[in-house]
């Protein structure tokens, strides 16, 4: 009886342990299948591909090459205009920024010495024509009387020198009346051409050096562009052909009036003097941008200059297509840039018509990476 009643409680006992290896097992199991899951997704974020960009590779037999040289505007004629005469200035009737027509007065300069001076000229004009008529009269009688031998022929030619000197001496005064009248003429300061004045550099009273400039004028409607261009691109203009030139935000079509004989030892250029249209807004001294485009025959391809990035020893690369039997992969080519502007760049190197090319972005990929192009290629 004691036996059986053991026996059972041993039973009892171990029950307990069977459960709970059971559930052991259990969650053994449970777990395995999350596992497998997370692995799953693990792989999937390992194969997603980046989405790149691309475009077909074009060859064309030519390109334009559009080169673009700098120079200055000034005015047909730009004049520092003074007076001949060295004097005092006693007026002005313009001043800096002042629009003047040809022939206007701008300013004078005291003339009061010479007024006295041109005076004193009349009044010795007058007594030699007072004594030239004098000289004349008695020549006449004098004349009359060496009919009778009244007059010795050495008195008679006495009295003919004396009338040659009086009208000699009324030369030298008109001569010297001219002079003075001329530099009175002189002592007013007139504008030779219709300008706008840009500075005034001498104010009234001022005692002025013979030849310092009063005023600086810049000819109205007359704008030209000189613009230095290198010798190959002077050789192939003509004068009268026309050009487009900007200056500012304007953009004019200028004409070549001229092309110098010679190449200036500094910038090693041929200066074109170009007319700009004479109701052009342009102000002396502004800086002209001349475009000059020409067509060069060399093959290549046109890219966008976000498919360039830098290569090795100074080369540029751009990242080509490369189909696989698993997929598309980059590829880094060396290529030799001719020509660029702000968006494109004209390029020769190791490529083919047809290829496919990534067209940005770059620098975030690695040769040799494989991409899901945005424009699909088949894949061989």
């Amino acid at each position: 009886m004691e036996t059986h009643t053991s026996a059972r409680f041993s039973s009892r006992g171990l029950l307990p342990y069977l459960v709970l290896l059971t559930c052991t097992f259990g969650l053994t199991a449970c777990s395995k299948p999350q596992t497998d899951s997370t692995q799953a997704s693990s792989t999937d974020t390992q194969i997603t591909l980046p989405n790149v960009s691309t475009r077909e590779l074009i060859e064309v037999p030519e390109y334009q090459h559009t080169q673009n040289f700098t120079g200055t505007v000034r005015a047909g004629n730009t004049t520092g205009l003074a007076f001949e005469l060295a004097g005092k200035l006693s007026s002005l009737s313009a001043d800096s920024g002042d629009r003047v027509k040809k022939g206007q007065v701008l300013a004078t300069l005291d003339t009061s010495l010479l007024e006295a001076e041109l005076k004193e000229i009349n009044a010795s004009l007058a007594q030699n024509q007072a004594d030239l008529a004098l000289a004349e009269r008695t020549l006449v009688r004098s004349e009359e009387l060496n009919k009778q031998s009244y007059v010795s022929a050495q008195q008679l030619d006495e009295l003919i020198g004396q009338k040659q000197s009086l009208l000699a001496a009324r030369q030298r005064l008109l001569a010297t009346k001219s002079a003075t009248e001329l530099r009175l003429q002189k002592s007013t300061l007139i504008a030779p051409f219709s300008a706008t004045l840009s500075n005034r550099k001498h104010n009234l009273g001022e005692v002025l050096p013979q030849g310092s400039p009063v005023f600086t004028l810049v000819e109205e409607n007359n704008p030209k562009a000189y613009i230095g261009v290198p010798v190959d691109v002077a050789r192939k203009l003509q004068v009268n052909q026309s050009l487009p030139l900007r200056v500012g935000e304007q953009t004019f079509d200028a004409k070549i009036e001229g092309i110098s004989a010679e190449v200036n030892p500094v910038t090693r250029t041929v200066e074109m003097r170009l007319s700009l249209p004479r109701d052009a807004r342009v102000f002396n001294g502004e800086l002209a941008y001349l475009s000059y485009q020409q067509t060069i025959a060399n093959s290549g391809f046109w890219v966008p200059v976000s498919a360039l990035t830098d290569g090795v020893r100074g080369r540029w690369n751009i990242y080509v297509l490369d189909k696989r039997n698993d997929g598309v992969y980059v590829e880094r080519r060396d290529v030799e840039i001719l020509y660029t502007d702000k968006k494109q760049a004209f390029l020769q190197g190791a490529l083919s018509p047809g290829e496919r090319y990534v067209t940005q972005g770059l620098h975030k990929l690695v040769a040799g990476q494989k991409i899901n192009p945005v424009n699909p290629v088949a894949v061989r």
